[in-house]
């Protein structure tokens, strides 16, 4: 079991500090958060110039004997505006032109993995409208991303139009090739059980870990109700190979700003820890 932690968990401190906690808490990778505007690391400053800029984070990264276990891009902090299955058709080209940039910026600090968010639903269109947009650009990132070396991965949320288990699986299975960075907090805030959420693990090639339970999106370990030894069980059946990144949050949205960030991420590293054994 590889484990890794969100440079975003620590937003009041430098990214370097952030990156050196993550090293100090004993992970031994880093998710990467591209998000414009509400980061350490927005896309419009890093793709200035990808190679120089991802070069830059790699040696970071392997100075604190860490490796870049995703990168995750979004493109703004509202997720409407760029969101890939856009009805305007300039705002989905440059979507794809960040795409191919956040591409980049993986293959140049060394990541094999990047996430983005699936889309979203639209006033004035059917939401079977929206999907099938969202499958065609998925199409094409999918294969950009083969040629690159690159796994793609959606995260299904809160907010997207795949914000259901069924939702999320009908889309991977729309789009050869796409896997999921599967988040059972998304569906858990939603009163959705552990069963239900499960079979998303066969195609899941990134994890994100942290408590939640029925009503919060983010909750202590304390309060936490999915059940992560089932979720390490079914990982292990499945053959499961991707890290599982313990990304807790400190945002406005959904009181997420609530925990102990450093706190909760040890104790859910040290669970993760005793479940590999």
């Amino acid at each position: 079991m590889k484990l890794a932690c969100a440079d975003f968990t620590f937003p009041k401190l430098e990214h370097a500090a952030s990156l050196k906690l993550i090293s100090l808490l004993g992970f031994e990778g880093a998710d990467i958060g591209l998000f414009e505007g509400r980061s350490h690391l927005w896309p419009s400053h890093e793709f200035l110039n990808v190679a120089r800029s991802a070069r830059k984070l790699k040696r970071k990264l392997s100075d604190l004997g860490l490796s870049a276990a995703d990168v995750f891009l979004q493109m703004s902090p509202d997720i409407r505006p760029y969101a890939i299955n856009h009805p305007e058709a300039t705002r989905r080209r440059k979507a794809r032109n960040w795409f191919s940039r956040a591409l980049e910026y993986a293959v140049h600090c060394g990541c094999k993995h990047v996430t983005i968010l699936p889309g979203t639903t639209f006033k004035g269109e059917s939401r079977a409208h929206s999907f099938e947009r969202s499958g065609d650009e998925l199409d094409w990132r999918v294969a950009q991303a083969k040629s690159a070396g690159v796994v793609l991965g959606v995260e299904a949320h809160i907010g997207s139009f795949a914000e259901t288990p069924a939702l999320a699986q009908q889309l991977v299975e729309r789009v050869a090739g796409l896997t999921l960075t599967l988040d059972y907090t998304h569906f858990t805030r939603m009163g959705f059980p552990d069963s239900s959420i499960e079979p998303l693990i066969a195609f899941a090639s990134h994890f994100h870990a942290r408590g939640a339970r029925k009503g919060r999106l983010q909750a202590s370990f304390d309060e936490n109700t999915i059940d992560y030894g089932r979720v390490v069980r079914k990982m292990r059946a499945v053959g499961y190979r991707g890290w599982i990144g313990v990304e807790y949050v400190w945002t406005e949205w959904e009181r997420c700003n609530e925990c102990d960030n450093v706190s909760e991420t040890v104790r859910f590293r040290d669970l993760l820890r005793s479940l590999a054994r």
